[in-house]
């Protein structure tokens, strides 16, 4: 039995401890939940992140493929249209020059069928029959060679199916001029016969009125 004069130790044990044994603040099961949502709203936010930075990354892909096939479509469309244009040019010029050519052609033609239909030989008095003869034969002749070098001049054009083949014989020596000249020849004939073919315009204008 022991003495009064014994003393009695007391152990004291810190509170955290005691806490830790006993299931304090420290480890309650309300925080480990609390720290396990934050995780995995955290690991959500990464991986939400994630996925918009894939859904930008594939837009940017399939803008990048579209502004590269929307500029290969674009060089070889200009590339069509400028030549399409160069080509229309050059067309559209050749068919002024042709179109201005035939216009003169008509012109100069029109002045030779005039001059060709008022040659009557029934007419000519015998006295005068040879140079009348003469005169109506230089007539024709210029005709026919304009009319070859016409057809010369417009031969492999879309109006040389006009003239048909032009004729094998060769009336005047301005024949062999070729069809460089002839534009030149045109052009002065048509100058020259010019108040024919107006008077000519004016008469058929007349005739169609009455």
């Amino acid at each position: 039995m022991p003495s009064p004069t014994d003393h009695t130790h007391h152990i004291k044990i810190r509170s955290t401890q005691m806490e830790m044994a006993s299931g304090g603040p420290a480890g309650r099961p309300e925080d480990y939940d609390r720290k396990l949502k934050d995780a995995q709203e955290e690991l959500e936010r990464i991986q939400q992140q994630r996925e918009e930075l894939e859904r930008k990354k594939q837009e940017l892909e399939e803008l990048t493929a579209r502004k590269r096939a929307f500029v290969s479509q674009q060089v070889e469309l200009t590339e069509r249209l400028t030549s399409a244009l160069t080509l229309i040019d050059r067309e559209l010029f050749e068919m002024r020059n042709e179109a201005d050519d035939l216009q003169q052609c008509r012109a100069c033609f029109a002045a030779h069928l005039d001059k060709i239909q008022k040659v009557n030989p029934e007419n000519w008095n015998r006295e005068n029959l040879s140079e009348k003869l003469e005169r109506a034969g230089v007539t024709l002749d210029l005709a026919a060679d304009e009319y070859d070098q016409a057809a010369a001049h417009f031969e492999g054009t879309r109006s040389g199916a006009i003239f048909g083949r032009a004729s094998k014989k060769s009336r005047v020596s301005s024949r062999q001029s070729g069809s460089g000249e002839f534009v030149t020849h045109l052009r002065n004939g048509f100058a020259f016969n010019l108040p024919v073919v107006v008077l000519g315009g004016i008469a058929l204008v007349v005739y169609l009125i009455k």
